[in-house]
């Protein structure tokens, strides 16, 4: 047993400037389907504690639970109270329970303040591992506030409660809605009447048939009925235990038992005072003497309407591409009807209406459907942006479904594209033409030039759609042929994720040619003519003059000619050149070589 004061200033604070503190009963949760709920309880009080002088409260209690086999607990919440700051720590069937969430009230009598709790567990797992049988709740200590209770104002009392909800295939379908808090009803004089009105919301009411409402209500006494009623849309609730002026009269209606003693758990019929298509109830209270709280009220209604939901389960995106592929799922769990084929879904991108899609096939109940989208996005949208998807939208915030619940449809998460890689960009290469625009080249530098991260990978391709399908890779990058110029040079550079790409050319230029000016003409294949590198096939319009010591020219030649072999023309005939020196010139007729080559040449036969 742990004593808990975790409430004590705070109550004190508030108490000093209001009369009465405590929490607004709103909803908990929310069950669609073929459920329907229970409680059972038991006072720890052994008497009201209003009809006498004595200690009443002990701290242990027991009661049993009857579950028909055909009911499957679907969840079981324990509630227990008492007066005092609070015990939250007990045993059910010596297991220990610890409080999740606490309520508190407190009320100035006679000007001074006396403090209420409500504590709450979800045991769902026990009471399925149990299942029927006798429950014991003990070590619920109320004692060091019992006695100022009694003397001020005879409100000693202890208690719990088990609200169980149930599933069972044969029941029709139905909405159970689980509203707690802390709220209660006081007087502080004879002829003086308290209310309080409860708004329970979030209701939706397809068909009345069936419906009932529950109450755990703490503290009644059942000879103390002046002036008390319990209303709901206007209209007094009643049943055979709980007659219109005492509502709250220490009964159970679910088990038939009237000694529950300072405690309450009632069930009422509604179906008369509800109406097809109310979102709301409003519970109205009073009483005249009775100092009431209610903990916890549930409602029933049958209902059958579906609830869309949607996930989005994975983005697929690719280097370098606007396109990303969406893998997204609807469901319709937790709901009372099948989701119909058309329902809409709306994507936005940053909050801005982008696309619409409809759904293909009704979805069952409990059922889901995995469908995938391909989407676009425009240029001038974000590297990064807020993706979301919401079922049941036409793409103005509005839908076409009567859902159980209307504010659970979207879906949002972030998406980031492929951060681009960044790199230093390259220069052309320029190199000679070694002949109809041909040439060697070594850009071997260039994979480190090109990469601002060292772990980035760097290839080479002579295409950019090799360079995407990263295939036919350059390997010799140290010497490279060109066999046509300008070339473009395709580079690839790749880190974990993505890559990118990038390019060069390769370019030539005629370089001067080089003369070898030694001729041997005697047919021994060394020097029978005089060769030129690097002029044929680079300047096509080349033109040679030779002239011997005398100045006479002897031999012109051109790219449409053979290269001289040491042969003149002397009127009719063709004789050997004598041995000497010859004078040559060369007119490439190139815009980088205005003048002609000039130099030397020995013929030596």
């Amino acid at each position: 047993m742990r004593i808990e004061r975790i409430f004590l200033i705070l109550i004190a604070f508030i108490s000093f400037f209001c009369k009465t503190y405590g929490q607004d009963i709103t909803l908990f949760q929310q069950f669609n389907g073929r459920y329907d709920f229970t409680f059972i309880g038991k006072s720890m009080n052994t008497e009201e504690n209003n009809n006498t002088t004595n200690i009443v409260t002990t701290t242990s209690s027991s009661t049993n639970l009857n579950l028909n086999t055909e009911n499957t607990i679907e969840k079981a919440y324990l509630y227990w109270s008492g007066s005092g700051d609070g015990d939250f720590e007990v045993k059910l069937n010596e297991t220990t329970i610890t409080s999740e969430r606490q309520f508190s009230f407190s009320r100035d009598f006679d000007d001074f303040t006396l403090s209420y709790f409500s504590a709450f567990a979800d045991i769902t797992n026990l009471i399925q591992t149990i299942g029927n049988g006798t429950y014991t709740l003990s070590e619920l200590d109320i004692s060091p506030f019992e006695e100022i209770h009694r003397v001020r104002r005879r409100t000693n009392f202890a208690g719990w409660a088990i609200l169980i909800i149930y599933k069972n295939d044969n029941l029709p379908i139905n909405q159970i809605n689980v509203y707690d808090g802390l709220e209660a009803l006081s007087v502080d004089f004879v002829g003086e009447i308290d209310t309080i009105t409860i708004n329970l919301n979030s209701l939706n009411v397809l068909d009345d048939v069936g419906s009932k409402i529950g109450f755990l209500a703490w503290e009644g006494d059942s000879l103390l009925d002046i002036d008390e009623s319990l209303k709901i849309n206007g209209d007094v609730l009643s049943n055979s235990q709980n007659p219109p002026t005492n509502a709250f009269n220490s009964t159970n209606s679910f088990s038939g038992e009237n000694n529950l003693f300072n405690m309450d758990l009632d069930v009422y019929d509604i179906q008369n005072n509800i109406q097809i298509g109310d979102t709301e109830a409003i519970i109205e209270m009073t009483t005249g003497r009775d100092f009431v709280m209610i903990n916890t009220i549930v409602t029933k209604l049958n209902n059958q309407s579906p609830d869309a939901t949607i996930s989005i389960d994975n983005i697929q995106k690719e280097c370098n591409s606007r396109v990303i592929v969406v893998d997204y799922t609807i469901y319709n769990l937790n709901c009372t009807n099948f989701l119909p084929s058309g329902t809409p879904i709306a994507i936005y991108i940053n909050n801005e209406f982008f696309e619409y899609l409809e759904t293909t096939l009704p979805i069952p109940i409990d059922g889901q459907f995995s469908e995938q989208v391909t989407l676009v996005i425009p240029a001038d949208f974000p590297n990064s942006f807020e993706l979301k998807f919401v079922v049941d939208d036409l793409g103005t915030g509005t839908g076409i479904v009567n859902e159980l619940i209307e504010d659970n449809n979207s879906f949002t998460t972030t998406f980031d594209f492929f951060v681009p890689i960044e790199f230093n960009p390259l220069q052309d290469i320029l190199g000679c033409n070694e002949g109809l625009t041909q040439g060697t080249f070594d850009f071997s530098t260039y994979e480190e030039l090109v990469k601002t991260n060292p772990n980035h990978t760097v290839q080479f391709f002579e295409s950019q759609e090799d360079a995407m399908l990263q295939i036919n890779e350059i390997l010799t990058t140290t010497n490279y042929v060109a066999n046509t110029t300008p070339k473009e040079i395709f580079v690839r550079i790749n880190d974990d994720f993505c890559f990118t790409t990038t390019s060069f050319f390769l370019k030539t230029r005629n370089c001067p040619p080089t003369v070898y000016n030694y001729i041997s003409a005697n047919n021994d294949t060394v020097n029978d003519t005089f060769f030129i590198d690097g002029l044929r096939d680079v300047f096509l319009d080349f033109k040679i003059e030779i002239y011997n010591r005398w100045g006479k020219l002897v031999w012109t030649g051109n790219q449409n000619t053979e290269e001289w072999n040491g042969y003149v023309k002397d009127g009719f005939s063709i004789k050997k050149a004598p041995d000497g020196t010859y004078f040559y010139l060369i007119f490439l007729n190139d815009i980088d070589y205005p003048e002609p080559l000039k130099g030397y040449l020995y013929i030596n036969q």
